[in-house]
């Protein structure tokens, strides 16, 4: 299970990585080709656009697989006993449900009806769709190998 985890960090970690050095290099491209060539450079715009939110999906599912993802944890926090079991696992459904529903089910949908083109980089639209289900994906690997890990050392503590 920790060759899995450390196969899975690594992954998202170089996926970031890569995002975050496009953004720098065709950034940098296009704020030189525009002040100092004085002639902008016309697909660095789109493709920062998509590899900003390729890189915020990423994100969210490294987020999830690191357990750092956002939390209102108001009432969490001051639950107790039986309570706080049962709302912790109502949480984790609800978010399972989400994430399967809307990024895997509903990001799959739109990918395979998409029949657009990017405007400047003629990308198909269903390509950059992806991104979607594969990071639902990958936050639903992410809770599981939570899961895994939580059972494994509830059976640890009980021997």
């Amino acid at each position: 299970m920790k060759k899995i985890e450390k196969v899975l960090d690594t992954v998202m970690r170089f996926l970031m990585a890569l995002a975050m050095l496009t953004l720098l290099v065709f950034g940098t491209w296009q704020i030189f080709t525009r002040w100092i060539l004085g002639n902008p450079s016309t697909f660095t715009d789109e493709l920062l656009r998509y590899v900003l939110i390729i890189a915020g999906f990423i994100g969210s599912a490294y987020c999830f697989y690191r357990d750092e993802h956002l939390a209102l944890t108001l009432i969490t926090d001051k639950a107790k006993g039986p309570f706080k079991v049962v709302l912790d696992i109502f949480i984790e459904i609800c978010i399972l449900f989400f994430v399967v529903y809307v990024f895997i089910y509903g990001g799959w949908k739109l990918s395979a009806t998409a029949t657009n083109v990017s405007s400047v980089m003629h990308i198909p639209m269903k390509t950059l769709y992806l991104i979607e289900p594969v990071c639902g994906v990958l936050i639903v690997l992410a809770r599981i190998l939570k899961y895994a890990g939580m059972i494994a050392e509830k059976k640890g503590e009980s021997k």
